[in-house]
């Protein structure tokens, strides 16, 4: 594969910031390469909307990313990996991967006693993506999971992590107290933030698996294998930020997620968007 092909953009995109957390994760282990993340602003929550729905848009910002001459795309939002990545796999002809099989790939792995937890949306609880994705590797592995719909708005309005952050958790995961998974899947992008908080809550022995790292290690792979590692001569890579609305607080809250500020925010017209097919 060609050095200026190995030099393109990947394209990551979310239905809105919880995505950052995983293009984090691949500036962390890939410095070198470029990013050109999408959050669908205008139209988040994806969690609500019909299957048709979430594929038409994952379809629009995927065409987007591809005319950005992208050389693969993350699907970094897991509402969208779990019903969606399968039709954008088979429409467009670069590497695409999602959060979910990385994810669950890690826990299966890591899971000395065959019982896995699994949180998350309620649309992707709802899904059982995360639970298919497991059986699929290892259909005697227990799975219990436990949709935390609160969870992502108090990160994103920042919540202290502790007080109502604390009774929140307490609640959400009481659920584990009886099946004792030994792996406990983080299966929202947005979670990582409250990893802290959530190891505290589950107890020591309980191995977090954040689906974001695990993500950035498959795409690093992908690439390796088609030669198309980015090693950028020691020039660390560049990073653009499109969203679909400039939502209050948004490049502060973004920044936030990233540990930096943003390199440059574009806003793309909705109507501007939903041309794309």
């Amino acid at each position: 594969m060609s050095e200026l092909n190995a030099k393109r953009a990947i394209g990551v995109f979310d239905s809105g910031l919880g995505g950052i957390s995983v293009v984090r994760a691949i500036i962390d282990l890939l410095p070198h390469e470029h990013l050109i993340y999408f959050g669908d602003t205008a139209r988040v929550p994806y969690g609500s909307k019909s299957n048709e729905t979430v594929i038409r848009f994952a379809h629009q910002i995927s065409s987007f990313l591809i005319e950005k001459q992208v050389k693969m795309i993350v699907v970094a939002c897991n509402t969208a990996s779990a019903v969606a990545l399968q039709s954008l796999q088979q429409s467009f002809n670069i590497p695409i991967v999602g959060v979910i099989e990385p994810g669950s790939e890690a826990a299966v792995k890591s899971s000395r006693h065959r019982r896995i937890g699994v949180i998350g949306t309620a649309s992707t609880i709802r899904s059982g993506a995360y639970r298919a994705a497991i059986r699929a590797l290892d259909s005697d592995i227990e799975v219990t999971d436990q949709a935390c719909p609160l969870l992502v708005p108090l990160v994103e309005e920042d919540w202290p992590l502790d007080g109502v952050v604390r009774q929140v958790l307490e609640s959400y995961l009481a659920t584990f107290k009886t099946h004792e998974p030994d792996s406990l899947i983080l299966g929202c992008t947005h979670y990582p933030y409250l990893k802290s908080i959530i190891q505290e809550v589950m107890g020591p022995s309980v191995h977090l698996v954040d689906s974001g790292e695990e993500t950035a290690t498959r795409v690093q792979k992908v690439l390796a294998e088609m030669g198309m590692l980015n090693h950028g001569n020691g020039d660390p890579g560049r990073h653009n930020f499109y969203v679909s609305d400039f939502p209050q607080k948004f490049e502060e809250t973004a920044s936030r997620f990233l540990g930096r500020p943003l390199d440059k925010l574009f806003k793309v017209e909705l109507e501007v968007l939903e041309s794309y097919k």
